[in-house]
C-alpha cells in the first residue's frame, strides 16, 4: 500500500489493521528460539508418556532449566501434548500354569468373579471360591462391589473354618493383584498362581463351577434384592456339595468324596487338563482322563455295587 498508493504507514497500517510496530520489529525465528524447550520436554515424555504439565515443568527445572511456567507451557500446548493421548496398554505377563488336579484338601483353591444384574438393571458380583481337591464350593459371596478389602475379609473367614491352603489359583482382575490382598497372602505363605491373561482354561475348575452357578440360578431366576441372591446362592451351595452327583468324582457329592479325599497321600494327579503345557497333542488330550489310585477305585466300587443292590429286580 506504502509503494503502489503512496499511502502513509499509519495510514496504511490502519487498514490493514496491524499495529505500526509490525513494520520495525523483526520476523522472530520461534522454532528456533524454543527447540532447546522442545528438546528437553521431548526427553522427558518420551520415557514418562503419562505425565501430565506440572509434573514435566517440575521435572526441567530439576534438571537446571530456568524457563518460566508460561514459556514452557506456551511450549508444551504448541507440541499439542495438551490433548489427551493414547497410550498403549501393557498387557501383564504371567508364567504359564499347568492345571494339575490335586488329591489333597486345602492343596489349592481356586477363585472367580461373576457379573450380573438384578431385575430393574442393577448390576451385582459374586466371588465364587472352590477346594480343587474334591470340587467343594466353599464360599459364593454377593454383593453390588467386592473390593480388595472384602476379598481379604471372606478369605480370612474361609481360613478360619477350612484351614489354609498352599497355594490359590486366579486370574489378574484388579482385586486380585491389590497390594492389599498379595500382602495378605504373603504373610500367611500362601503361593498366588496367577493365570495367563486370556488364559481362562487354566483356571478351568472354577469355571466349571461358574457354568453350573449361571445355569441353574443366575439364569433360572429373577431377583430383586441382592439379599435373594445371596439366599439362593447359599441353597443351591449347600444342593451342590451334598446332594449334586460330580461326574470328576465318581457320581459323587464332594462332601460324600471329602473324606476318601483326604486320606489320600500322593499330592498331585499327572493329570493336566490343558495338554498343550506336557506336549500333549488333541487326539491325546481327548484321551487323557482323572484316574483314581486304588484305594479311591475300591471306595467307588463299593459305593457302584451298593447302588446297584437298591435298584428293583
Amino acid at each position: 500500500m506504502v509503494e503502489e498508493h503512496h499511502l502513509s504507514r499509519v495510514r496504511a497500517c490502519k487498514a490493514a489493521g496491524l499495529p505500526r510496530s509490525a513494520l520495525y520489529r523483526p520476523t522472530a525465528d520461534r522454532a528456533g528460539k524454543d527447540a532447546p524447550v522442545i528438546e528437553a520436554i521431548n526427553a522427558v515424555v518420551d520415557k514418562r508418556p503419562r505425565w501430565g504439565f506440572w509434573k514435566c515443568f517440575e521435572r526441567l527445572r530439576a534438571d537446571g532449566h530456568g524457563w518460566n511456567h508460561k514459556r514452557v507451557y506456551r511450549v508444551y500446548c504448541g507440541m499439542r501434548l495438551n490433548l489427551k493421548r493414547k497410550a498403549k496398554r501393557r498387557v501383564i505377563t504371567r508364567p504359564r500354569q499347568p492345571l494339575l488336579a490335586s488329591q489333597e484338601l486345602n492343596h489349592v483353591w481356586a477363585l472367580d468373579f461373576m457379573r450380573d444384574t438384578l431385575y430393574d438393571g442393577r448390576p451385582f458380583r459374586t466371588l465364587n471360591v472352590i477346594d480343587e481337591g474334591n470340587r467343594e464350593a466353599l464360599r459364593i459371596e454377593c454383593g453390588m462391589s467386592i473390593p480388595s478389602a472384602r476379598l481379604v475379609r471372606v478369605m480370612s473367614q474361609l481360613i478360619e473354618v477350612y484351614g489354609k491352603p498352599r497355594a490359590i489359583r486366579l486370574d489378574n482382575g484388579p482385586e486380585l493383584t491389590a497390594q492389599a490382598f498379595t500382602d495378605w497372602a504373603k504373610e500367611r505363605s500362601i503361593q498366588l498362581l496367577f493365570i495367563q491373561p486370556g488364559k481362562p482354561n487354566q483356571n478351568a475348575f472354577v469355571e466349571r463351577f461358574n457354568r453350573s452357578f449361571r445355569n441353574e440360578v443366575l439364569d433360572a431366576w429373577l431377583f430383586n434384592a441382592l439379599s435373594e441372591v445371596q439366599d439362593a446362592a447359599d441353597d443351591w451351595l449347600s444342593d451342590y456339595n451334598e446332594y449334586r452327583p460330580h461326574e470328576s468324582l465318581g457320581d459323587m457329592p464332594p462332601v460324600v468324596f471329602k473324606p476318601e479325599c483326604s486320606t489320600r497321600k500322593s499330592p498331585l494327579l499327572g493329570c493336566l487338563l490343558d495338554g498343550g503345557a506336557y506336549g500333549l497333542g488333541s487326539a491325546r488330550r481327548r484321551q487323557h482322563t482323572l484316574r483314581a489310585p486304588s484305594s479311591t477305585g475300591a471306595y467307588l466300587g463299593a459305593c457302584l455295587q451298593t447302588k446297584e443292590s437298591r435298584r428293583p429286580a
